[in-house]
C-alpha cells in the first residue's frame, strides 16, 4: 500500500509517483472525530482495541477509508525506523536477523518485512495497522453479573480483596499462590468489579489447553456476560467481548484495548521465553489500566523485588484444604543415565515404583529428556504393562492424561509438559535425574506441586532421585518449606 498526503489526510493510491510507503511518511495525520458520521457498527466491533491488517477486514478499502477521513479509524506504521533501525509496531522485534526483503506488489518496492509474527499475517514496510477511534461498543450487562456461590479460604479472600483494590486503582499486583491454591476463584470478585465499571478484561495464558479450560469455568461463574476465547484457530477471533480468554500469543492483535489484564503462569514458557509476548502484553494494556500478574514460582528477580518493597503482591501461602504442602524427599540414585544405558534403573527408583503399584497408589515419574524416558518405559513395562509415557509431541497426549484421570494408567512416565495444568486427584510424584539443568526451581516447585492437591488426599509423596543435589533443588525445596511457614503463621495450615 502507497499513500498521498493531501488536505491533512493519508489518501491510498495504488501508483502515483507522490505516493510513499506508509513507513517514509514522516507523521501520520489522523482526522478530527466527525461525530454526525453514520459509522459501520460491525467495524466497531471489529477494530475496538484491535491492531489488524486491511487483510483481516473483509470490508471494501473504501469504506475502510471514509472511516479515517471522518475521525473513526487509526493509521499506524506496521514498521517504524529509529536511527534507520527497524521495529516491528505489533511484536517489537528490533533483531536485524528477523527481517527479510521481498519484491512487494503492493507498494512496488523491494520491501522490509518482519519475520518475528509471521504467522500472524506478514506486516511490511508499507503495511498500515488498523484500529478504531470511535466510541466503545457498550456492554449490556445482566443484573447479577458474578453467579459463582463458592466460598473462598481466608487466603484465597485476603488476595481477593488485593484484586479487586488493584482493579479500582489502575496499579499492578502480582498474586503469589502455591500450587493448588485456587487462584481462578480468587479473580472472580475484582473481574465483577471491572465489568460492573464498563471495564475490558483479559486473562492471558502462555497455552491454548488452559484457554480451553478456563472458558467454560467463566462462562459458568459470568452466564450473562459475553465471552470470547482465543487461540490459534479459535472461532471468536474478531468477537468483541467485555472478557476475554486468550493465550499470549493473541495478544499481538490488540492495542490499548484492556483496562484490566491478568496474566497466568507468567513464569511459564513461552511467556518468560519469548520478549514480543511481554511487549505484547503491554500494548494490549490501555494506558491507564491494571495489570494483575499469576504464578505460583516468580523468578529470583520478582521474588527480591517483593522482599525489597519494589513491587506490590499478594500470597496465598497455603492450600485451600489447609493442609501444607508436600516438602521433597532427596533421594541419591547414582550414575541412573549409565545404568539405563545397559537397560536398567537403580535399585531405589524400582523398589519407590514398585511400592505404589502394590498400593494401588497413582504416580507421576518426571524424565529430563525424552529420549532417556522413553529407553526407560520397556524396563519399567516388565513390573506393569500398563505403564504408559507422554511428552509435548505424542499425538496420544490427551488420551494419557485422560486415561490416567481414569486410573486406567497406574503410572505416568512424563517429560516437564505435565509440570503445570493437570490434576489428578490422590498421586505420589517423583524426579529421575533431578540435577538436570532442565529441571530449575520453577520447574521442581511445579512438579512438587502436582502431589497433595485434592481435599480428600492432601497428603502426597514427592522425592527427587538424583546423582548430585543442585541449587536448582535446594531452592525449591527452601521455596515450598517458607510458603508452609507462613501459611501457619497466618493461620492458614493446621498444624
Amino acid at each position: 500500500m502507497r499513500f498521498l498526503v493531501k488536505d491533512n489526510c493519508l489518501v491510498p493510491l495504488r501508483d502515483s509517483e507522490d505516493s510513499l510507503p506508509i513507513s517514509q511518511i514522516p507523521t501520520i495525520l489522523q482526522p478530527l472525530l466527525n461525530p454526525t458520521f453514520p459509522y459501520n457498527p460491525n467495524l466497531q466491533l471489529l477494530l475496538t482495541g484491535k491492531q489488524l491488517l486491511l487483510d483481516d477486514l473483509t470490508f471494501p478499502l473504501e469504506e475502510i477509508q471514509e472511516h479515517y477521513e471522518n475521525g473513526y479509524i487509526t493509521y499506524r506504521k506496521g514498521i517504524e525506523f529509529r536511527r534507520n533501525k527497524p521495529i516491528c509496531s505489533r511484536c517489537g522485534n528490533m533483531a536485524e536477523n528477523l527481517f527479510a526483503r521481498f519484491p512487494c506488489a503492493r507498494c512496488g518496492e523491494i520491501c522490509l518485512y518482519c519475520r518475528k509474527c509471521l504467522m500472524m499475517g506478514r506486516i511490511s514496510a508499507c503495511t498500515p495497522l488498523l484500529g478504531w477511534n470511535g466510541p466503545a461498543p457498550e456492554h449490556h450487562l445482566p443484573e447479577n453479573i458474578l453467579r459463582w456461590k463458592g466460598q473462598l479460604s481466608l487466603g484465597q479472600q485476603n488476595a481477593s480483596n488485593r484484586v479487586v483494590e488493584t482493579v479500582k486503582n489502575m496499579t499492578d499486583l502480582l498474586v503469589w499462590a502455591v500450587c493448588g491454591a485456587g487462584k481462578t476463584e480468587v479473580l472472580f470478585a475484582g473481574i465483577e468489579s471491572a465489568l460492573a465499571a464498563q471495564k475490558r478484561v483479559c486473562i492471558a495464558t502462555p497455552r491454548t489447553d488452559v484457554v480451553l479450560e478456563l472458558t467454560p469455568r467463566l462462562k459458568s461463574a459470568f452466564p450473562g456476560i459475553s465471552v470470547a476465547s482465543l487461540y490459534g484457530g479459535s472461532e471468536d477471533r474478531h468477537l468483541y467481548a467485555p472478557l476475554t480468554i486468550a493465550t499470549t500469543h493473541q495478544l499481538l492483535r490488540f492495542y490499548h484495548a484492556f483496562d484490566t489484564i491478568i496474566l497466568d503462569e507468567v513464569d511459564a514458557f513461552p511467556y518468560t521465553a519469548e520478549e514480543s509476548l511481554q511487549y505484547a502484553a503491554v500494548q494490549a494494556r490501555k494506558p491507564e489500566s491494571s495489570m494483575i500478574y499469576l504464578t505460583a514460582t516468580p523468578n529470583e528477580k520478582w521474588q527480591r523485588e517483593c522482599r525489597t518493597g519494589k513491587r506490590s503482591f499478594t500470597t496465598i501461602p497455603a492450600r485451600f484444604h489447609r493442609h501444607p504442602l508436600p516438602i521433597p524427599h532427596f533421594t541419591w540414585c547414582g550414575n541412573w543415565q549409565k545404568q539405563l544405558k545397559k537397560e536398567k534403573l537403580p535399585a531405589n527408583i524400582l523398589t519407590w515404583i514398585k511400592k505404589r503399584l502394590e498400593n494401588n497408589k497413582q504416580a507421576l515419574l518426571f524424565f529430563p529428556h525424552i529420549r532417556l524416558m522413553e529407553k526407560a518405559l520397556p524396563v519399567l513395562r516388565k513390573l506393569a504393562p500398563e505403564i504408559e509415557a507422554v511428552h509435548a509431541e505424542d499425538p496420544d497426549r490427551k488420551e494419557k492424561v485422560q486415561k490416567m484421570r481414569k486410573k486406567v494408567i497406574p503410572l505416568l512416565l512424563t517429560t516437564t509438559i505435565l509440570e503445570r495444568g493437570v490434576t489428578f486427584p490422590n498421586i505420589d510424584v517423583a524426579v529421575v535425574g533431578a540435577e538436570d539443568d532442565i529441571f530449575t526451581e520453577s520447574a521442581l516447585v511445579q512438579i512438587a506441586g502436582r502431589a497433595g492437591r485434592s481435599k480428600d488426599f492432601p497428603n502426597g509423596v514427592v522425592t527427587f532421585f538424583h546423582f548430585g543435589k543442585t541449587e536448582a533443588m535446594l531452592k525449591a525445596r527452601k521455596q515450598i518449606t517458607v510458603m508452609n511457614h507462613e501459611g501457619v503463621r497466618k493461620g492458614l495450615i493446621d498444624e
